[in-house]
């Protein structure tokens, strides 16, 4: 299987300090990819955010669940790269993924900020990236709408 990879961006009206503060905690992260998914840091890290995450080394299970209740899938989570209100990468596997490879960007663009998600990946299952490559951009574009939207109230 191949390893796939795609990118999508969206521009918020805040600066990227405080669009920082707020992708980077699990309830952002949450509020993004609800009422799909939802995504608890592994146990050692849950009062932490991703930014306070140690670097280079596995930080644990981080458990996927399906509309929020149902667990589906764990990622490995390791924060590869990290900068503050710049950027973040994370390069983990998953039981569905065996490589997972997400960076985030901000760039300040005259006062308000433009996420930038880059994802690559490479499915477990044969035939997977068929139905990913077509699916995870859909959710990334979600995410995306409710990142906006958040920083629009």
């Amino acid at each position: 299987m191949a390893f796939r990879e795609f990118t999508s961006s969206c521009r918020v009206p805040a600066s990227a300090a405080v669009v920082w503060r707020r992708v980077t905690t699990s309830e952002g992260i949450n509020d993004e990819m609800m009422p799909f998914l939802s995504m608890t840091l592994p146990r050692e890290h849950r009062s932490a955010t991703m930014a306070t995450i140690p670097i280079g080394s596995p930080a644990g299970r981080a458990p996927l669940r399906l509309f929020g209740l149902l667990p589906i899938d764990v990622d490995m989570l390791t924060i590869t790269e990290m900068e503050a209100e710049s950027h973040f990468q994370e390069c983990s596997w998953m039981l569905s993924m065996k490589r997972w490879e997400h960076r985030r960007t901000l760039t300040d663009d005259h006062g308000a900020t433009v996420v930038t998600d880059t994802v690559g990946f490479e499915p477990r299952l044969p035939l997977a990236h068929h139905v990913m490559i077509r699916v995870l951009p859909l959710f990334f574009e979600h995410r995306h709408r409710r990142l906006e939207r958040y920083f629009r109230r």
